[in-house]
């Protein structure tokens, strides 16, 4: 079910998309500081989107290696522990005056 929500709108996403690239035909002209680019204004927007969704996951890579690390560091201490504890309830217990 959840799969087909996602589809439904990936397809309303992409009929929208079409629908604006039909209705703006144009091309439109960017001056950059090296030279003059003129596209349609639909592929302009694509190519920010795009641009936006790389620099965005360049951006999470260092978030989500430094949480990995972490992880594993987590791992590790709670199986040491785990041990720590297994040993720890092997010991006999004494009596205390």
């Amino acid at each position: 079910m959840k799969r087909l929500v996602w589809l439904a709108l990936a397809l309303m996403v992409i009929a929208i998309g079409l629908s604006f690239a039909m209705l703006n035909p144009a091309a439109t002209e960017l001056d950059f500081y090296f030279g003059r680019l003129a596209l349609p204004l639909s592929l302009w927007l694509v190519i920010a989107f795009a641009l936006g969704a790389l620099l965005g996951m360049v951006a999470a890579v260092g978030i989500i290696t430094k949480q990995r690390w972490q992880l594993a560091r987590l791992r590790r201490e709670v199986a040491s522990s785990r041990d720590e504890l297994s040993e720890l309830r092997k010991l006999p217990i004494r009596n205390s005056p």
